[in-house]
């Protein structure tokens, strides 16, 4: 079997590929006709050999793809762009082309990711730290306050990912991410990519970004119950820190995970398989699976030792 560092990202009415030399972005257009868009693109990641040391290659991996994944995102949105107040639109755009000028697309994309992260920040760190802290009158143990604080973040990111998966917008996006899944399981099994063969395989993927990001939230339990439980300015700060750095050991672990077909590796990445089975991904059809392999074959190395995981 041949195991691919091929990965994707749904989009809206799309898919994103990414290769080890290409991005290919492919959408279905409301005329039905699929627009396919290539650029070569390295990874951050593998730009020399600092960059591609363990660890630091998973931290710059995610902030390589958040910027490429948001990039890829506005651009299929463009496709079905319906804004009523489309002149007032045009005119701020035009206003933050003249402060940026040249650079204004760079800066759009940089406020866009920092605004995520901020966001996920909030929501995944501080709430659930906030939370936690309730219980510190009661409990003066440092290590199960960090389990709980994991455990209410892991709990939180469940109730987000069922919640957004019943909207009926984002479930189409969750069932990109099924056609994606299914035409990499294809590519790696060898069988030719057409629609019949593609639709056979699983809609889970063990190096699934939701894998990745449940594995996030156990190594932060371990790595941040190190830090104890100090006062709430150094607790967020120390986890606002440590966040590359967890980031990184958990691309390490996964690399791992997804390079073994050990049961223990199977064991390890079950949960995030479960997220994956009850929210984040869903079974595509026909079309879609077609989308997902014209961006599929675009990425595909002429070399095939070259996208190896």
């Amino acid at each position: 079997m041949h195991k691919t560092s091929i990965g994707g990202q749904a989009l809206i009415e799309g898919i994103l590929m990414r290769g080890p030399e290409k991005v290919s972005i492919a959408v279905r257009k409301p005329d039905g006709e699929i627009d396919l868009k290539v650029e070569k693109s390295l990874p951050l990641n593998k730009k020399n050999k600092i960059t591609s040391l363990p660890i630091i290659r998973g931290m710059l991996g995610l902030v390589d793809s958040l910027k490429v994944g948001m990039s890829a995102l506005m651009y299929s949105a463009e496709f079905f762009d319906e804004n009523p107040n489309e002149t007032e639109t045009q005119e701020k755009e035009s206003l933050f082309k003249r402060i940026f000028k040249e650079k204004a697309d760079d800066v759009a994309m940089s406020l866009t990711v920092f605004l995520s992260i901020a966001i996920a920040v909030v929501v995944f760190m501080i709430l659930p730290n906030f939370l936690t802290n309730l219980f510190s009158n009661r409990i003066e143990n440092s290590i199960l306050l960090n389990l709980i604080e994991g455990l209410i973040r892991i709990f939180i990111f469940f109730l987000y990912v069922v919640w957004v998966s019943k909207l009926e917008d984002v479930r189409r996006v969750f069932e990109y991410h099924g056609a994606e899944h299914k035409s990499i399981h294809a590519y790696e099994n060898g069988v030719p990519l057409t629609v019949e063969n593609v639709k056979k395989f699983s809609i889970l993927h063990p190096r699934c970004g939701t894998s990745f990001l449940f594995m996030v939230m156990i190594v932060s339990i371990v790595v941040l119950s190190f830090f104890g439980w100090p006062n709430p300015v150094m607790r967020i700060l120390t986890r606002i820190i440590m966040l590359p750095i967890i980031a990184g050991i958990s691309y390490e672990i996964n690399r791992f995970i997804g390079k073994s077909n050990s049961k223990f590796c199977y064991y390890l990445s079950y949960p995030g398989l479960l997220i994956q089975k009850y929210a984040t991904v869903k079974e595509p059809d026909d079309s879609q699976i077609e989308v997902a392999i014209k961006a599929l074959e675009a990425v595909i190395p002429e070399n095939k030792e070259a996208d190896l995981w």
